[in-house]
């Protein structure tokens, strides 16, 4: 576990919710910068809803979002993009009438330049897509989808990605490569934090985890003390 003062994403007490139904209330949780930080729980616990508000789609009714310690609470998606966070939704997360390579230039439409470049370092990072980066996206499996999907969130080079459901819906073949490339995006310089159903597979490649259920911190710590707690294992691997 990684020693670093200042995290490269916090969230300190945060409730929030849809309209006036508070979903997760006072959460707190910090990824630092060199970490895969995985968060599990049942189905209803608020793991999308506290990504939402980490991301700007839900503004926090409470507590503080902090991005490598600066305040950032409540400014919208594309201030945060910006500012250093990548989001990846878990459906609707690529544009399926553009080509590959097309989905990659609309993921760096905000850079100042090095455009092409960047869409070249990314196709080495992920060869299934260099390999035909003119296929359209509405055609590709539902895994390379996903891999298309966490390409462009790199194209903005982000501090901190943000992972919702990353292999919901996939063969248990490409699960195991999209968690193979969320490893390889962690070791070239992205901390990443990951909502998970898969949640052994998830642990497995994480530093960390926390525990969500009913919208609150029920357990935290290094992921291979919650897969080996007989209490996680029981409530919340289905074992």
């Amino acid at each position: 576990m990684t020693t670093q003062a200042v995290p490269a994403l916090a969230a300190e007490g945060v409730t929030s919710g849809y309209d006036e139904v508070p979903i997760i209330h006072d959460v707190s949780i910090h990824v630092d910068q060199d970490e895969i930080v995985t968060i599990i729980g049942p189905n209803g616990a608020g793991k999308s809803t506290l990504l939402k508000a980490l991301f700007g789609f839900l503004p926090p009714w409470q507590g503080r979002v902090l991005l490598a310690g600066k305040e950032v609470t409540g400014l919208s998606p594309e201030r945060l993009v910006r500012q250093g966070i990548g989001f990846v939704p878990q459906t609707d997360n690529v544009f399926p009438s553009l080509t590959i390579r097309e989905n990659l230039a609309m993921g760096g439409i905000t850079r100042d330049g090095g455009v092409n470049e960047r869409i070249d370092w990314v196709l080495e990072l992920f060869p299934v897509l260099a390999e035909r980066p003119r296929e359209r996206a509405g055609r590709l499996s539902g895994g390379q989808r996903q891999t298309l999907a966490l390409a462009r969130a790199l194209m903005l080079e982000p501090k901190v990605l943000l992972l919702d459901e990353p292999s919901a819906s996939l063969s248990p073949k490409m699960v195991e490569t999209v968690f193979a490339n969320v490893v390889e995006i962690n070791r070239r310089g992205t901390a990443v934090l990951m909502v998970e159903q898969s949640a052994r597979q998830a642990l497995a490649i994480s530093h960390r985890g926390y525990v969500l259920a009913n919208g609150e911190n029920r357990l935290e710590g290094p992921a291979r003390d919650l897969l080996a707690s007989d209490d996680v294992r029981r409530l919340y691997l289905g074992e």
